[in-house]
C-alpha cells in the first residue's frame, strides 16, 4: 500500500493508478496536479472509459453504414445511439473530467457529445431544408470537425500512444467523409467508414486498457505513455 510520502511523486502517483497512470489514459501534467491536490476528486470513477466506449460504439455503427457493410436505409438504427449514448453520456463523461482536472479529456468528451447531439440535430430535423446545398454544407460541418480533431491531436501527443492514435484515426475519417460529400466519387466516403472502424476499435481499446487497469489492480493491456519530464 503506498504511503501518503510515496503519493508526492509523479512516479509513485502512476504506479498507484493516480492521474497520467493506466487508469487515466486521456490526462495530461495538468490533470495530474489537480486531481490530486483535490480530496474530493479522488473518489470519483475515471470517466474516460466512458466517454471512449460511447464514442467508440455510436462511431462503429455509422461507420459500417459509410463503408457500405450495411445499407444506407439501416442508418436510423445510429440516431438514437447518437443521441443518448455518443451524444448525453460522453457529454456526460466530459463533465466529470471537468471535476477531476483533467482538461483535454473535458474538453474532447465534451466535444464530441455535442458533435453526436448535433448530427442527431441535424438528421432528424434539418437535413431536409438543405436542399441542393446539402453536400457542401455537409462536407463543410465534417471538415470543420475534422480541423478541430487536428488540434486535438496535437494535444494528444502528451497523452498516451493509444488516444494519439485514436484521435489520427478520426481525424483522417472527418477528412475523408467530408471530402466525400463535396465529391461525387463514392470511394472517398467508403474509405472514410473504413477508417472510422478502425477509430472506433482505437477506441474500444484504450477504454478497455483503462478499465482493465481498474478491475485487475495492475496494467494488463499496453498503453504508452507519451507524457514528458516537465523543465526545471
Amino acid at each position: 500500500m503506498a504511503t501518503d510520502r510515496e503519493l508526492t511523486t509523479e512516479s509513485a502517483r502512476r504506479a498507484a493508478g493516480g492521474p497520467g497512470g493506466p487508469q487515466d489514459p486521456t490526462a495530461g501534467r495538468t490533470a495530474s496536479a489537480a486531481e490530486w491536490a483535490s480530496e474530493s476528486a479522488r473518489s470519483i470513477a475515471d470517466p474516460g472509459p466512458l466517454g471512449l466506449s460511447a464514442f467508440a460504439l455510436t462511431t462503429f455503427l455509422l461507420s459500417l453504414v459509410n463503408a457500405h457493410v450495411i445499407p444506407a436505409r439501416a442508418e436510423p438504427v445510429v440516431f438514437g445511439l447518437a443521441l443518448a449514448y455518443g451524444g448525453i453520456g460522453q457529454f456526460a463523461a466530459g463533465m466529470w473530467e471537468f471535476r477531476k482536472g483533467n482538461t483535454f479529456g473535458a474538453t474532447a468528451f465534451s466535444s464530441f457529445g455535442a458533435f453526436w447531439l448535433s448530427y442527431w440535430a441535424l438528421v432528424t430535423f434539418y437535413a431536409r431544408d438543405l436542399g441542393p446545398a446539402a453536400g457542401s454544407a455537409v462536407g463543410w460541418f465534417l471538415v470543420a470537425w475534422g480541423i478541430f480533431t487536428t488540434l486535438m491531436l496535437i494535444a494528444s501527443v502528451r497523452t498516451t500512444a493509444g488516444v494519439a492514435l485514436v484521435f489520427l484515426l478520426l481525424a483522417i475519417t472527418f477528412y475523408l467523409l467530408g471530402f466525400g460529400a463535396w465529391t461525387t466519387h463514392e470511394w472517398v466516403g467508403k474509405a472514410g467508414g473504413w477508417f472510422g472502424i478502425a477509430t472506433a476499435g482505437a477506441a474500444w481499446y484504450v477504454a478497455l486498457a483503462s478499465v482493465t487497469a481498474s478491475t485487475f489492480g495492475r496494467q494488463v493491456l499496453p498503453t504508452p505513455s507519451l507524457a514528458r519530464p516537465a523543465l526545471r
